[in-house]
């Protein structure tokens, strides 16, 4: 069974207000002493001790509590601070003198509960010492008509002692309370800071894990739409390119007796189709399985070229620059290649190529030209192929577009929006 113990700790707002009514209640008390303890004196002739005492006191009294319960500025006190010496010096004249010392540190406790600084009560005390002495010579000479300074300080070394000790033990005590106050204030900003720090550190773990969940989810999403894009790939071109290789040996067939010539470019760009169709296929598993060829873009495409011509009497001349692109774009450029072969075999009659890929400031230029025998422009009908070329090359910020002349052969054109893989590796290396 565990036991909790809890600390009541005082506010300083109750502490003053409970400091302020014992101080009230204290000088109440001693002035009641002080006015009875002269009610039967004479001083000044005739005239008894209480008929100035009294109203002293009762000013006294009435403007301690007005400063004490009303005023809150410590500049508006001063005036009260200073009608507080003129009633003590008056009290001190007319009175025997014992309790006014009392009545001195009753006053002071109130100015150093008030006083934030140690210093300004340092110099309350010093100068209620030094009116206190000054007090006593004046009551001294109007009551004796002469001034002994050593009976004066042997007479007062006493409430001297009093009030220098007080002024020690209590504010020795309001410091004391003040320290505490201000550690526990700290020590409570400081929970307030931690607390913060929890909740802050609660909701970043919070945070977090939602943003691992959104990763997670957004993984399995790209991982989908990868694998629905590669399905796409697989079905367009793969299978267009298979459906071409049994259109060409068709046409082969028919045409091996009336053209041998004919029927042998057909069977050759069937061939063609049909290594191109297998290498898609091949691309499309390493993509599924997560893995991916370590050749270079130029390897690839010096890849395509070797294959289109090699035992297909084929001519391709190439100029192809060493270029870093993206995945996406890699691919593109590949088919792209593949397929104006294809094309410029199949519907062209080429039989030989040039190949150029080049960068040139922030674009990547493509030219693939055959010495097939074109057309005019006008008559060009885009089919599944081109049309497929103009609409991935948007996708990927670039443009395709084609140029072709009767009997002048076939071009395609094509710009794509560099990596700028090169100019920050340029960068890089310049600084």
């Amino acid at each position: 069974m565990k036991s909790s113990v809890k600390t009541l700790r005082i506010g300083p707002q109750y502490f003053k207000r409970f400091s302020k009514l014992v101080i009230f209640c204290l000088l109440i008390l001693v002035g009641v002493f002080v006015a009875v303890n002269n009610w039967s004196d004479v001083y000044l002739g005739n005239a008894p001790s209480w008929m100035v005492v009294v109203p002293v006191l009762l000013f006294f009294t009435a403007e301690n509590a007005v400063k004490i319960w009303v005023l809150k500025s410590f500049r508006v006190k001063i005036v009260c601070y200073v009608l507080d010496t003129l009633c003590l010096i008056t009290l001190t004249i007319f009175t025997n003198g014992e309790l006014i010392s009392t009545l001195y540190m009753i006053i002071l406790s109130e100015f150093y509960i008030s006083q934030e600084s140690l210093v300004g009560s340092i110099v309350m005390g010093a100068s209620s010492i030094v009116l206190f002495l000054v007090a006593f010579g004046v009551s001294s000479v109007v009551k004796s008509g002469s001034l002994s300074v050593a009976a004066l300080i042997t007479n007062a070394l006493n409430d001297i002692l009093l009030m220098a000790l007080h002024f020690m033990i209590f504010n020795f005590a309001v410091q004391i309370f003040r320290k505490n106050r201000e550690l526990d204030e700290a020590v409570t900003e400081q929970n307030r800071s931690n607390e913060k720090l929890r909740e802050a550190y609660a909701q970043l773990n919070s945070s977090n894990e939602k943003l691992r969940e959104a990763y997670s989810r957004l993984r399995e999403v790209t991982a989908l739409e990868e694998r629905q894009r590669i399905a796409k790939d697989i079905h367009d071109t793969a299978g267009h390119s298979i459906t071409t290789v049994v259109m060409q040996t068709e046409a082969a067939k028919l045409a091996i007796d009336s053209d041998p010539q004919d029927a042998k470019r057909k069977i050759a760009a069937a061939n063609l189709q049909a290594k191109n169709a297998l290498e898609e296929l091949r691309e499309s598993v390493h993509l599924l399985s997560g893995e991916s060829e370590k050749l270079t873009l130029k390897e690839m495409l010096l890849n395509i070229v070797y294959d289109s011509t090699d035992g297909t009497g084929i001519v391709i001349r190439c100029d192809i620059a060493d270029i870093e692109v993206c995945d996406a774009k890699r691919r593109f450029l590949c088919n792209t290649l593949k397929e104006g072969i294809s094309n410029g075999l199949r519907h062209g009659g080429a039989t030989a190529f040039y190949f150029e890929l080049k960068e040139e400031d922030d674009r990547i230029e493509f030219l693939l030209s055959d010495n097939g025998k074109g057309m005019e422009l006008s008559q060009l009908k885009e089919g599944f192929g081109l049309t497929g070329m103009h609409a991935r090359a948007a996708s990927l910020g670039g443009t395709v577009w084609f140029e072709t002349e009767e009997d002048e052969g076939f071009e395609i054109h094509m710009t794509l929006p560099t990596d700028g893989t090169r100019r920050k590796q340029e960068n890089e290396a310049n600084e």
